[in-house]
């Protein structure tokens, strides 16, 4: 198997504070440990482009875009968007190419180049709503690379895949209304940002997403992606499958309550690729999303991309 991973040195540049945990050394404890696990020189290797604005507005509106773009700081300043969530003189740069490796990635796989890739990249995506960049987001990377297999290539139904800790409000804002999609999650619950239960996304069959009570560990996630998501999945028939990846619902990780390991991510993503190899020709596109422990957060990820690549 072919498999990318999608990075670029301004994704390090972003920062919002020595303090906050959405930091540079997340790429870094992630490089470190596929150096470690002597994967590295197993996957393809490329550099994340910029993306296009025309990309972007797919996804989100135009003030939403502006706001991040009219209010990059001077240097060494900050300027908050909420509370959680700061713009650094090199915000914009590194948002556009987190943005960038997703589309560049949908490309590549979707022309036959790659089996699957991941977008190791930050800032992540998914709280970003269509309308206004939240929750240490931006810009939604895979609702914009899900958007683009759509309208650039062709393709009449997507599947994304989230295994974040935190509900992906802002994907699930994306397509609610969008019968051509199908996404699949599950996140802690009560817990941020405090949506994904009750509401319109209940009686929409295109969303499958399950909130899980804190402490949830392996076995249960693995018995609700078997009796929830693989076969909404495979009724669906997904040409494609996007993962919104999370590694903060470890049980390492401080910024979750919930008790996964490294195998059970490594189980996922071996069963989101037997749907992909039935229904998507393979073609798999995965991008960052939390993960703040950083060894945790390096060994999921090798976990993942070693499932990806078929390394295991």
């Amino acid at each position: 198997m072919t498999t990318a991973i999608y990075c670029h040195t301004d994704c390090l540049a972003h920062e919002m504070g020595s303090w906050h945990p959405e930091s540079p050394a997340r790429l870094q404890a992630i490089e470190d440990q596929l150096i470690a696990s002597r994967i590295d020189t197993c996957i393809d290797h490329r550099e994340a482009p910029l993306a296009d604005l025309s990309d972007i507005g797919r996804v989100h509106h135009a003030d939403a875009i502006a706001r991040i773009r009219d209010n990059v700081p001077a240097a060494g300043e900050y300027y908050p968007i909420d509370g959680d969530t700061l713009l650094n003189a090199h915000s914009w740069q590194a948002a556009l190419r987190a943005a960038g490796a997703a589309v560049a990635a949908t490309d590549a796989v979707i022309a036959g180049e790659l089996d699957n890739a991941f977008c190791a990249v930050r800032p992540p995506g998914h709280h970003a709503r269509p309308s206004e960049p939240m929750g240490f987001c931006l810009f939604n990377n895979v609702a914009i690379a899900a958007r683009h297999a759509l309208e650039v290539h062709g393709l009449e139904r997507v599947a994304i895949v989230d295994f974040d800790v935190h509900h992906g409000n802002g994907t699930e804002e994306a397509f609610l209304y969008e019968p051509r999609v199908m996404m699949v999650s599950f996140f802690q619950h009560p817990f941020y940002p405090y949506t994904g239960v009750g509401g319109e996304s209940q009686f929409n069959p295109n969303m499958v997403n399950v909130p899980v009570a804190a402490y949830s560990d392996g076995e249960k996630i693995r018995r609700l992606v078997t009796d929830l998501w693989l076969p909404a999945l495979r009724s669906f028939r997904p040409q494609m499958i996007f993962i919104s990846a999370g590694f903060d619902a470890h049980r390492e990780d401080d910024m979750g309550q919930m008790s996964l390991v490294e195998a059970d991510y490594a189980w996922i993503t071996r069963q989101v690729m037997a749907v992909a190899k039935e229904f998507s020709q393979g073609r798999i596109v995965s991008c960052l999303e939390g993960g703040y422990s950083l060894s945790a957060l390096g060994r999921s990820v090798v976990a993942h991309l070693k499932a990806l690549a078929d390394l295991e």
